[in-house]
């Protein structure tokens, strides 16, 4: 198994804190609402929680930052301690932290403290950015980019640099591989558009591809990426942008998005991967962080032991096994469908969609080709292994894929331990040899409507007719037809 390349994250680093409670009542002295039941958490947060996410990839990281003598580094210091290597700039005034108060899950105010500001760079952060192999900038805007600026730049010059800026810092030196800034940002730092672009009132891609474009050209770097939330990311080289899509809309705390986004990205470059897969990956793993409950997974997930990239097309399995493991552990739902999909058709799409509905996330069990030709015969399957995970892979009900040898899938639910195993409604009639294990850990069995007259076999059936005379409209008289060639 391939060891993910490490990566050095240079940042301003904060402490983040949230009090989650639930509102039943306003205030009797004030129309405000009253936060009951608070639960309080800590948490590293800016730089420190994007070289956390990094580091919960299995990768080796390294964070630069600035930290003081005040109580919340000492605190941020011991909650890094066993998730990667420090590199400390000395800090003037108290370490910058967040306190945001929730209400069910969704913010209601947020509270800034600290106003500490990195005061000088160090031989030894200097020495590990000249020795780093890549580095993510997570910059916000309290002076460690700043601080160290020559010698990003030289490193801009020799590896891969991704950017992650801030509206309270300087742009991007000159060179990097790849800028992250979100719409907003992007739009802020590009500035009113010139008498030779479009100033009107455009749409959202439109302004993000026109700021993409022209900061590019501004920061002199090799490409943009503005993150888009829940739509995506849009990726300019100067250009005609490309647009990669979310692949589910993902319903959550989006706190940290940014930061998984960039991590991931830099992540991959790091690992060799080319810009356009890095950003696909950047944003799938975003994507997922959202939907499996963001900052609040950090203490719980399992570290898996490749990053949170694309899933591997060599390894299928162990992507959805991890992707399993992350949900359960923010306390989702995971529901698994299974079958051959030889030929996807509108039947196998309408029950996917109709499962994922169900749950957090959709794992889909796909027969190996030894198991259909088992199952269906020498002719099959039509379309092979590799092919159908990637078409699978490529609808946006599905998370994750996983593949059988079996002629049943008990072996791979055993380890997949689904909360909903979802089954078409063809199958209301037979005895299912799966359904006693998916109950004997307290999963259920649900079956969805089937859509009539849709089938692999019969696709196949008509596609092999190649009649000699057909009036459009009419069908092939019996026998008719004889076998293409």
């Amino acid at each position: 198994m391939t060891v993910p390349a490490p990566l050095l994250v240079v940042g301003d680093a904060l402490l983040d804190r949230d009090v989650c409670g639930r509102v039943e009542r306003l205030a009797p002295d004030a129309p405000v609402p009253v936060v009951s039941g608070p639960r309080r958490a800590t948490r590293p947060g800016g730089a420190a929680l994007a070289a956390c996410l990094a580091a919960a990839d299995g990768r080796p990281v390294t964070l630069v930052t600035a930290l003081g003598d005040d109580p919340d580094s000492a605190t941020l210091r011991e909650l890094l301690a066993d998730r990667l290597e420090l590199v400390e700039l000395p800090l003037t005034g108290a370490l910058s932290s967040k306190t945001r108060v929730l209400a069910d899950g969704r913010p209601l105010l947020r509270l800034d403290d600290g106003e500490g500001r990195a005061r000088e760079g160090t031989r030894e952060a200097a020495r590990a950015i000249a020795e780093a192999g890549a580095v993510l900038v997570a910059d916000y805007g309290r002076g460690t980019a700043d601080v160290l600026r020559e010698a990003l730049a030289g490193a801009a010059a020799r590896v891969p640099v991704v950017w992650d800026p801030h509206p309270r810092g300087r742009p991007p030196v000159p060179g990097v591989r790849l800028a992250t800034p979100c719409a907003a940002e992007a739009h802020a730092f590009a500035g009113p558009a010139d008498d030779t672009e479009e100033a009107g009132h455009g749409s959202e891609l439109h302004t993000a591809a026109q700021d993409a474009g022209r900061l590019v050209r501004a920061w002199r770097a090799a490409s943009v990426a503005v993150t888009l939330g829940g739509r995506g990311a849009l990726l300019s080289h100067g250009a005609t942008p490309l647009l990669v899509p979310s692949p589910v809309t993902a319903d959550g705390d989006a706190c940290g998005a940014g930061d998984r986004f960039a991590a991931t990205a830099a992540g991959l470059l790091a690992d060799g991967e080319l810009v356009e897969t890095a950003v696909r990956g950047a944003v799938h793993a975003a994507t997922r962080y959202v939907a499996e409950g963001g900052v609040r997974t950090l203490a719980t997930d399992p570290a898996p032991t490749e990053p949170a990239g694309p899933p591997s097309e060599g390894e299928p399995t162990d992507d959805a096994l991890r992707t399993a493991a992350r949900v359960r552990a923010a306390g989702g739902t995971v529901v698994a469908a299974g079958g051959c999909f030889d030929l996807l058709h509108a039947g196998h799409v309408a029950l996917l969609q109709a499962a994922r509905r169900t749950g957090d996330c959709l794992v889909v069990c796909v027969n190996s080709d030894a198991s259909v030709r088992r199952r269906k015969g020498d002719g099959r399957p039509l379309v092979p292994e590799a092919d159908r995970i990637r078409v699978l892979r490529a609808l946006e009900c599905v998370d994750a894929v996983a593949v059988f040898d079996e002629d049943t899938p008990e072996r791979l639910l055993a380890e997949l331990r689904p909360h909903i195993w979802a089954k078409g409604g063809d199958y209301a009639m037979a005895s299912l040899p799966e359904a006693p294990l998916v109950e004997s850990w307290g999963g259920q069995v649900v079956l969805f409507p089937y859509l009539d007259g849709r089938s692999t076999t019969g696709i196949a059936e008509r596609a092999a007719l190649a009649p000699r005379t057909r009036t459009p409209g009419t069908r092939p008289a019996a026998g008719s037809g004889r076998r293409s060639r």
